[in-house]
């Protein structure tokens, strides 16, 4: 647990070194305001206080968010050797691939703490309801755990980063858009293997203010398969190497 800390703590504050968090924190938070407050919202032209806009917004810009945080993760040290030099330390595959998800998963979890006042400024103007805007921001850390998951698997494959990008969009647009229209396309039991495959059923599903198992699990098997492609690439190089 400590070396994954390290490696968390390593990456996170390369984050912050280079300005990445910085940029993204400021886009992230210009793109979300400005659908919550001036384009699309409810508030001030229905009268419903709503979070829901954001959630919207939020959905797509982490989508493209993520994959251009996880694309240079392993790809980059990869590229650079110093992901030898790390591997030779008494650190495991499993170990790295953790460390770095947890690097990512903090970031997108201040971006999202940061969009708190938000919520209270909301929840000042009218009656909000709070449990759905509490599992609307749960739902979105399950929904960032899964395309980190797949960026790193992607940023595991290839040395080249821009390559991780566009592998981890395209993978994530069979789970966010393909499966969904597929399942729309089709009845009984195919239709619904699908639509169990898609991630846009099991977010909307607990952005309702409905957490169901079935959910959680789908979003958490995800994430470890994800992973485990991840770790299970790095320990095939490092017995060819």
């Amino acid at each position: 647990m400590k070396s994954i800390w390290i490696i968390a703590k390593r990456e996170l504050n390369s984050f912050f070194d280079s300005l990445i968090a910085y940029i993204l924190l400021v886009v992230f938070l210009g793109i979300s305001g400005f659908f919550t407050w001036l384009y699309g919202s409810d508030i001030f032209f229905v009268g419903q206080a709503t979070l829901q806009p954001f959630f919207s917004i939020a959905y797509w810009t982490l989508f493209f968010f993520i994959p251009a945080l996880t694309m240079r993760m392993l790809a980059e040290e990869k590229k650079s050797g110093t992901l030898e030099l790390l591997l030779t330390k008494s650190i495991s595959d499993w170990q790295v691939v953790l460390g770095k998800f947890t690097a990512v998963l903090m970031l997108i979890v201040i971006a999202l703490l940061l969009t708190l006042p938000y919520y209270f400024t909301i929840a000042s103007l009218g009656p909000i309801d709070h449990g759905a805007v509490w599992l609307g921001y749960f739902g979105m850390i399950l929904m960032s755990m899964t395309f980190i998951s797949i960026g790193l698997f992607a940023s595991s494959i290839t040395n080249n980063q821009i390559v991780s990008f566009l592998l981890s969009l395209f993978v994530g647009v069979f789970f966010l858009i393909i499966f969904d229209v597929l399942a729309g396309s089709f009845t009984g039991e195919t239709g619904q293997f699908f639509s169990y495959l898609s991630l846009a059923t099991h977010y909307d599903s607990i952005s309702r203010g409905v957490v169901d198992s079935k959910d959680v699990i789908y979003f958490l098997s995800i994430t470890f398969f994800g992973l485990l492609l991840a770790e299970s690439i790095l320990s095939k190089r490092n017995i060819a190497d």
